[in-house]
């Protein structure tokens, strides 16, 4: 294989695709693809074509998943990606509020990343955190109650960290 990938992603490939019969490995294309994008940050093309040869699946079926799902990209995120819910509970607590303040605070739109590479931003739907709205997700760190002035300290931090 020319995609470098750990010995960790690798191993993890390997047991999702032994937990299908053959003819059942399309089964393994997702997991597959979200692990390897947590390790690489992107699905590119070479990546999309060795899962589709090890799921035993054609290259098309593999890039129609990536581009159904949104969670699955071709192009890089933000080290730090900010994720603004607006469904209909984050958005009756002030989601829409924060969506747009997050945007002109961050001078970026819908899945824009800054220059420096440093903060992706996208807004998305339901995150499961309605008793908690608004919510914001960087990464895989959930914030909850989230106000325009927390959402300006939250990304302060991120500067910090970077």
């Amino acid at each position: 294989m020319s995609i470098a990938l750990s010995a960790a992603t690798e191993a993890r490939w390997q047991k999702i695709l032994d937990a299908y019969p053959e003819g059942r490995k399309r089964s393994a294309v997702i997991p597959m693809l979200i692990f390897a994008q947590d390790e690489t940050g992107i699905i590119t093309r070479e990546l999309m074509e060795e899962i589709a040869r090890r799921a035993e699946v054609d290259y098309l079926q593999v890039e129609e998943v990536v581009g159904f799902y949104s969670m699955l990209r071709k192009q890089p995120l933000g080290k730090y990606h900010v994720q603004v819910c607006t469904n209909i509970s984050c958005m009756l607590a002030g989601g829409m509020e924060l969506w747009h303040h997050a945007c002109e605070s961050l001078h970026l739109k819908n899945k824009q990343t800054s220059a420096d590479g440093l903060i992706s931003i996208e807004e998305v739907e339901c995150m499961g955190a309605c008793s908690w709205a608004p919510a914001v997700e960087v990464n895989y760190d959930f914030h909850h109650h989230v106000t325009p002035e927390r959402f300006d300290e939250i990304i302060l931090e991120l500067k910090g960290k970077g």
